[in-house]
């Protein structure tokens, strides 16, 4: 397998977790990436994927974009250790959670990263939309604390869900909007995912990622 990767990518990061946690080998294409984005885009990816984004799996004949699918292809093909509860109904759960990880908390990350992260001196900073998606950001935590509860992960065991919310988390987390004492589910939920080889890797990947910016 060949896994055409952003070294910042969430959705990326995504992918690679899940490929650890079911110890799949595969090689990593790396694309260029700075503070001003992914440029120039690899040539490859544009004749893969028609979004012209990462990730894109490559797998002998079989092409795949977009994380989620590529998530949901992985389990099709490599259903142990699974990465989805085995029950439909908890099964949809699962993957309710981590689109909304993709769809509507990220929305509020990419605030964060659009006026902090590629804005790292202020200058031209949007301190309003900032502040909305900080907010955004705490009123999902709340709701997540809830549905946490007393489970050590989200669906129960380790799932998608556990992956989408880890990317995203520790992002916002970097970008100013972590966790609060309201919040010692999630914190504990936190260190319990990062104790995880496949989970620490990736947070390894990403700050060895950006000190090279």
């Amino acid at each position: 397998m060949i896994l055409y990767s952003g070294p910042m990518s969430l959705f990326t990061g995504k992918v690679r977790i899940a490929l650890d946690e079911k110890g799949l080998d595969y090689d990593l294409v790396s694309v260029p990436f700075s503070r001003a984005g992914y440029t120039p885009k690899h040539p490859t990816v544009l004749e893969l994927n028609p979004k012209q984004q990462v990730p894109v799996l490559v797998d002998g004949d079989v092409t795949v974009y977009d994380s989620t699918i590529i998530l949901e292809y992985l389990e099709d093909r490599h259903p142990t250790p699974a990465l989805y509860p085995p029950d439909p109904g908890r099964r949809a759960v699962c993957r309710v959670m981590e689109a909304a990880a993709d769809e509507i908390f990220f929305a509020f990350v990419w605030e964060l990263i659009r006026e902090v992260f590629y804005k790292p001196d202020g200058n031209g900073r949007d301190e309003t939309a900032v502040a909305a998606a900080k907010a955004g950001i705490a009123a999902h935590y709340d709701r997540l604390e809830r549905q946490l509860g007393e489970q050590p992960y989200l669906c129960g065991d380790v799932s998608v869900a556990d992956i989408g919310y880890f990317m995203m988390i520790t992002s916002a987390t970097s970008l100013g909007q972590g966790f609060t004492d309201a919040h010692p589910g999630l914190q504990a939920w936190y260190v319990r995912v990062l104790a995880r080889p496949a989970f620490q890797r990736e947070l390894e990947r990403l700050m060895t990622a950006n000190r090279a910016l």
